[in-house]
């Protein structure tokens, strides 16, 4: 029988001098806590209490007994309080880790104002190689885990069921390259004559999707002229004509609005990448991570919007021009 029960029973007594008092006090019947009385006994080997048909006394034993008790029940019912406090309390480490290439821009650019916005959760972010096994980061002491993939991605990495994914974002791409390059190298027609040209290629993406018309492309490049896991070394290979790259929107807009990167096959539709979010269930984390993934979904969606709401107003002042 568990003990911290039968404690909380003889305490019950000791209170009120009543089985059934105890018992209505403790949501249980009172000949329930007359038998976890007994087994104390038994357990102790000494009586506790002197019964009567209408009185219960404690012996010697006995209120030695309920003054430990007593003392050992208060000490868990008030670490269990402290515990919940900081459970819900928006203060206390954050531990973020995400892969290399969101060393910059975007994700960091959140991760930062939402320090500023909350000084009491102090960051840890970390950039590294993360684990194809998305959940290794809990082993790892971190909290929360951004990751990037295709659609297929939850069902391919997310095989532990205590590990939540949340999707925050969209993330859209580009086929592109320097002027230079393509007036050296020509601009390639078909999806398919890509593998001719020069290709940077991400280290963890080897095989580009893409789709063009109506047909799926999937160029597996064996043989790239520059590879890294870091898009910001990606982009400037590519300013530095290296080659072909595909690269994140939001990491070249300013180049793609100065010309000094152009789209290469506009009419080849690349398939967004998701960004993910992982982290035990709300009911296993602390509030300060269910509030991190809110403000980081929240941040993108709202980033996401004005995005299209500039791209709207570009269109209607090109139209307007011509």
């Amino acid at each position: 029988m568990d003990q911290l029960t039968i404690m909380r029973s003889f305490v019950g007594v000791t209170e009120t001098l009543s089985f059934r008092q105890a018992g209505r006090k403790l949501g249980i019947s009172g000949s329930l806590i007359s038998r976890h009385v007994a087994e104390l006994e038994r357990t102790l080997g000494v009586r506790l209490v002197n019964r009567t048909t209408r009185t219960i006394n404690l012996t010697a034993a006995g209120v030695r007994y309920a003054e430990f008790a007593t003392r050992i029940i208060n000490e868990i019912d008030c670490e269990q309080a402290a515990l919940g406090n900081m459970h819900d309390k928006l203060e206390g480490p954050l531990a973020i880790i995400g892969p290399k290439w969101m060393g910059n821009k975007d994700v960091v650019d959140a991760i930062i104002e939402f320090s500023a916005r909350y000084p009491d959760i102090h960051i840890r972010f970390e950039v590294n190689g993360t684990s194809e096994r998305a959940y290794d980061f809990l082993e790892h002491g971190f909290d929360v885990a951004i990751h990037a993939g295709d659609a297929t991605y939850p069902t391919r990495h997310v095989r532990n069921r205590n590990v939540m994914l949340r999707k925050i974002a969209d993330l859209d791409f580009v086929l592109c390259a320097s002027p230079d390059y393509l007036r050296r190298a020509g601009q390639p027609t078909e999806a398919t004559k890509l593998t001719d040209h020069d290709c940077i290629v991400n280290t963890n993406y080897h095989i580009w999707h893409l789709r063009q018309g109506g047909h799926d492309v999937h160029l597996k490049i064996s043989d790239p002229v520059y590879s890294a896991n870091s898009y910001l070394s990606l982009r400037k290979a590519a300013l530095a004509g290296r080659g072909i790259a595909l690269l994140p929107v939001g990491h070249i807009v300013n180049e793609l609005a100065n010309g000094s990167l152009v789209r290469v096959l506009p009419g080849t539709e690349v398939p967004d990448q998701l960004l993910y979010a992982l982290h035990l269930p709300d009911d296993q984390s602390p509030a300060r991570v269910r509030l991190f993934v809110d403000f980081l979904s929240d941040r993108f969606r709202q980033r996401q919007a004005a995005q299209v709401r500039t791209t709207a107003q570009n269109k209607k002042v090109m139209q307007d021009v011509s």
